[in-house]
């Protein structure tokens, strides 16, 4: 097979109980350490909340990407607003449309779950990612505060 990218075969799809171990190293190469026994536990919080969702891009029949979102209530807006929580493609996986097509899974679920809008943050180094959604059509927004709750 050619590594011409018409070539790829890509499937999005639910999580199943093996993909951990691809979950745990999409989130490292996204910047968030994450075990095989952590990423266990927080898949098991897709399985434990219906307005949560998680997809994983297979390509080739490997995982290459995943995308996370939830929906949550707007008192502001008075209807549902999804977030993306999650969007990350495997570094060998660039420029072949994975990307796209998670988030495209994302915003018809969004819409088929009732949500009026998709938000997501990304952090203000992250320039390639900005580029990425605004080529998606996705406009900046509201600036984002942050403060960490620990002890």
């Amino acid at each position: 097979m050619s590594a011409d990218a018409s070539a790829i075969v890509l499937r999005v799809r639910g999580f199943e109980p093996g993909d951990a171990e691809a979950v745990a190293a999409l989130l490292e190469a996204l910047g968030y350490p994450c075990t095989v026994v952590e990423a266990k536990a927080r898949i098991a919080q897709f399985r434990e909340e219906a307005r949560q969702f998680l997809l994983i891009a297979d390509r080739d029949g490997a995982p290459a990407g995943l995308a996370a979102m939830k929906l949550n209530y707007s008192l502001t807006r008075g209807a549902d607003v999804a977030r993306l929580t999650a969007l990350v493609v495997a570094e060998d996986s660039y420029g072949q449309g994975i990307g796209r097509r998670l988030l495209r899974e994302m915003e018809t679920l969004a819409r088929r779950n009732g949500a009026i809008r998709l938000e997501v943050t990304s952090n203000p180094s992250r320039t390639g990612a900005h580029a990425f959604y605004h080529a998606c059509g996705y406009s900046d927004g509201s600036r984002h505060f942050v403060k960490l709750l620990g002890d």
